[in-house]
C-alpha cells in the first residue's frame, strides 16, 4: 500500500464549519503497510522480493515505481476488481489531523490465491528468511499462509509474521509471530496485567501457533520473549516519541534481517529495539539505517566496540552521514602495535582538530613490510580492538596496502594528522584533505623502545 501524506499549517478556522483549514505545502508517498517492512528491510542494506496483490489502477502503477526506486524485485498478482491500498493523512504543526483510506478488503479469490501460491514456490528457495505482514486486507488468505509455511519447513526458512485478527491457528509452524499487547491479549483471551500474565500469554501464543519464539511487542516497555519458561523483557530505548506509525513494521524488519544474518534471538531482539527507537523519533512511516541505529545506540552509550571497527564500504556510509550533519571529519593512520602513553597523548590532540576521528590501521602483512618479519607483536584485530575502545577514537579501519592512500581518498578528511617527524616531507593524502596538522610525539614513547626495554629485561 501506499502512504500518503500532505503537510501544512492550520492557522485558520473555516467559516463553513468549525473545523481548521490546512494550508498544504508539501505532499510526499511512501511505501506503506507491508511496503514499509519493504522499505525498512532495504534500509538496513537487505535484498528483498516482494509477492502481494495490486489492483490494475493508478494507485498500483505508482507502487511499482517506488519499489523500482529501491531495487526492489516484486512478483505482483493484479485483480482488476481491486482499489490498490492508499492512506492519506494530513499533518498539521507535526499533528496527524485526519486519515481518509482507498482500499479494498475482500480476501483475493481462489484463482489470485493460485497464482500467489506458485509465485511463492518459485521464490522462497531464492530467500533467507520469509515475513508475512498481515494487514487484513485479504491477501493472506489461509491457503496461501498455510502453503508458504509448508515450503518453508521444506526448505529450512524461518518465518516472522505480524499478525491480524483473533485465530492465530492458522499461522501455526511460524517462527515467531510479532502481536502487540493488545493484540495478544484478543489471540489469548488473557488480560496482561503482570510479569505471570505475560508468561502465561506468552505460552499459550506459544502453543497456538507452535512457535519456536514466542513474542509479544509492549510499546515503550519493549519487547517481552518466553524462553526456556522464563520471560525475556528487553526494555525500549527511546528517548523521544513522535509518531508510532509503522513501528511495527520497524520491529518485524530489523528482526528478520538480525535473524537471516544468524544472529541469536538475544541480539534481534536487542537490535529490533534499537530500530523502533530511531523510527519512532521521526513522523511518518519510517526507516532506520544501519548507521543511524549504530549512532543512535552510541548516544545511549550502549555501543560495542566492534561496532567502531568498520570495513572500507561501511566507513564509506559513515563518512556520506557524517559529511550530512556538518561533521568535521579528522584522520589518521599507524601501526600502533603496543599501545602507549604517547600513542594516546596523539591521539588525543588529534581528535582535537575537528568532531570526528577516524583511524587507519596498518594490517599485520603491512606492518612486516614496513618494520620486518618480527613485527607487529599485536595482531592486527588485537590492535583495532584496543584502539576502538579510546574515548578520543571513532572509528578505526584496517588496510593492507602500504599507504593508506585509498581509505584517504574514500574518507576525504577536513584534517589530515602525522606525526612531528614529517616536518618538510610529502605526506600521503595531503593532495586530498582539507589540510594537514602535524602532532609532536611524547620524548621517550615508542614501541620500539617499549619492545627494547622488555628484552634487556628478559636477556634476550
Amino acid at each position: 500500500m501506499i502512504d500518503h501524506y500532505l503537510w501544512g499549517a492550520a492557522n485558520r478556522i473555516s467559516p463553513e464549519a468549525p473545523i481548521q483549514i490546512i494550508d498544504i505545502q508539501k505532499e510526499t508517498n511512501v511505501l506503506g503497510g507491508a511496503g514499509n517492512v519493504v522499505n525498512n528491510l532495504t534500509a538496513l542494506g537487505a535484498r528483498v522480493m516482494v509477492v502481494s496483490v495490486v489492483g490494475d489502477d493508478e494507485n498500483a502503477q505508482q507502487l511499482k515505481e517506488m519499489l523500482k526506486d529501491i531495487d526492489v524485485e516484486y512478483r505482483l498478482v493484479i485483480d482488476p476488481a481491486r482499489r490498490t491500498t492508499k492512506k492519506s493523512r494530513i499533518i498539521a504543526a507535526h499533528q496527524q489531523v485526519v486519515r481518509y483510506d482507498q482500499e479494498s478488503r475482500v480476501e483475493i479469490s481462489p484463482e489470485q490465491q493460485e497464482e500467489m501460491i506458485q509465485v511463492i514456490g518459485e521464490s522462497i528457495k531464492e530467500c533467507d528468511l520469509v515475513i508475512l505482514s498481515d494487514y487484513g486486507k485479504g491477501v493472506l488468505a489461509d491457503e496461501v499462509i498455510a502453503y508458504t509455511l509448508d515450503q518453508a519447513k521444506i526448505y529450512g526458512k524461518k518465518v516472522l509474521i505480524d499478525p491480524k485478527g483473533k485465530d492465530y491457528s492458522r499461522y501455526r509452524g511460524a517462527t515467531m509471530l510479532t502481536p502487540n499487547k493488545k493484540e495478544a491479549m484478543e489471540a489469548t483471551g488473557i488480560d496482561i496485567t503482570d510479569n505471570e500474565s505475560l508468561g502465561a500469554a506468552l505460552q499459550k501464543l506459544s502453543e497456538i501457533a507452535s512457535l519456536e519464539i514466542p513474542l509479544i511487542t509492549l510499546s515503550e516497555d519493549g519487547i517481552a520473549r518466553l524462553e526456556e519458561g522464563r520471560v525475556i523483557v528487553e526494555p525500549t530505548v527511546a528517548r523521544e516519541v513522535y509518531d508510532v506509525t509503522g513501528a511495527g513494521d520497524t520491529v518485524i524488519a530489523a528482526l528478520g534481517y538480525s535473524l537471516a544474518r544468524g544472529e541469536s534471538i538475544e541480539k534481534a531482539v536487542r537490535f529490533a529495539n534499537l530500530a523502533a527507537g530511531v523510527v519512532v523519533g521521526k513522523l511518518g512511516s519510517a526507516t532506520a539505517t544501519l548507521d543511524e541505529i549504530e549512532a543512535y545506540k552510541s548516544s545511549l552509550h550502549k555501543s560495542s566496540i566492534e561496532s567502531h571497527i568498520k570495513s572500507f564500504d561501511e566507513i564509506e556510509r559513515v563518512v556520506e552521514r557524517l559529511r550530512a550533519q556538518k561533521k568535521k571529519i579528522v584522520f589518521t593512520n599507524g601501526c600502533f602495535d603496543i599501545l602507549h602513553r604517547g600513542h594516546v597523548s596523539y591521539l588525543d590532540i588529534a581528535k582535537s582538530f575537528g568532531d570526528v576521528l577516524i583511524l587507519g590501521l596498518n594490517s599485520d602483512a603491512s606492518v612486516r613490510r614496513l618494520k620486518g618479519e618480527d613485527r607487529p607483536i599485536n595482531s592486527e584485530d588485537d590492535r583495532a580492538y584496543i584502539l576502538a575502545a579510546l574515548e578520543s577514537v571513532d572509528y578505526v579501519v584496517k588496510f593492507a596496502e602500504d599507504t593508506p592512500y585509498e581509505l584517504i581518498r574514500i574518507v576525504r578528511p577536513d584534517v589530515l594528522v602525522k606525526g612531528g617527524d614529517y616536518e618538510g616531507k610529502e605526506v600521503v593524502g595531503s593532495d586530498i584533505a582539507g589540510e594537514v596538522k602535524l602532532v609532536n610525539f611524547v620524548d621517550g614513547k615508542s614501541t620500539t623502545g617499549t619492545i627494547s626495554k622488555i628484552q634487556n629485561l628478559c636477556g634476550i
